[in-house]
């Protein structure tokens, strides 16, 4: 008696990316309909905006444009949220649930998993900075050329990837339910002292000595120097900071997985 030999095909490449895309349609599907992380995600840098920098419209200090310097800052502000909510919050709880030990059994690659957390993460920082792009420029007074817009989204989808490390590594340290309380701790008062919500010159020379310390401050330098309302520091400092800190955050997150791996 013969048995037959049953054989997988190898996925092919086309059949791959259609799983990326799936997993990524899905996730995003999920997250704008959960009216809890879409609405606060996109609203409250949408509402501060409203408040302060369409507020400064007519407010210069020297050549900077403060509505035009506040909607760079709103807009890291955004992406962070977005960034550190979208994973921290929803890696943790799909940890919780056992969602992604179901994930890792199926034949879908993780790979594809926090791909689409990452992408759904860049997708609401840019459906953010669009928005602040359109309050500002219809009642702001700010004017944005199609080249700076364009950097604009470019850097929001780096600032949404360095910090989706950060989002990454807050999620296999910390249990699910103490997630959001833990990346607000962090999140408010890293953007408050980095000059997200009012700029550096209005605070005290004390504070703004902690700035340079902080990532959020050099993704903020970022962003504003495509309005070249930067600071005197160079820019190759500011991206060798920002790149560091993510590789810091996934370095990390690797020795917390591996370690969890080992006491599983």
């Amino acid at each position: 008696m013969s048995t037959a030999a049953i054989t997988h095909a190898a996925p092919t490449s086309a059949h791959t990316s259609r799983i990326f895309r799936k997993e990524t349609k899905y996730e995003f599907l999920k997250l704008i309909r959960t009216r809890s992380f879409s609405l606060a995600t996109i609203g409250f840098p949408v509402m501060f905006y409203v408040l302060f920098g369409i507020a400064n419209r007519n407010t210069y200090e020297g050549n900077v444009h403060i509505a035009k310097y506040m909607l760079g800052g709103y807009a890291c502000f955004g992406l962070i949220g977005a960034a550190l909510f979208g994973i921290g919050v929803g890696l943790s709880s799909d940890i919780a649930a056992g969602w992604l030990e179901l994930k890792r059994a199926s034949p879908m690659p993780v790979s594809a998993y926090l791909f689409a957390k990452c992408a759904s993460a860049i997708a609401f920082g840019l459906i953010i900075v669009t928005i602040l792009t359109i309050i500002g420029t219809s009642f702001g007074g700010v004017h944005l050329s199609a080249s700076e817009l364009i950097r604009m989204y470019g850097m929001t989808a780096v600032g949404s990837v360095c910090f989706a490390s950060m989002g990454l590594f807050i999620a296999l340290l910390v249990p699910a339910n103490a997630a959001p309380g833990i990346i607000n701790l962090i999140y408010l008062p890293m953007s408050f002292l980095s000059g997200l919500w009012v700029p550096l010159r209005f605070m005290p020379h004390w504070l703004q000595h902690i700035a340079p310390a902080l990532p959020t401050y050099h993704l903020a330098q970022l962003m504003l120097s495509i309005f070249h309302y930067n600071d005197s520091i160079s820019l190759v400092t500011h991206w060798n900071a920002l790149i560091g800190f993510a590789l810091v955050m996934l370095g990390l997150s690797w020795l917390v997985f591996h370690r969890k791996e080992q006491n599983a």
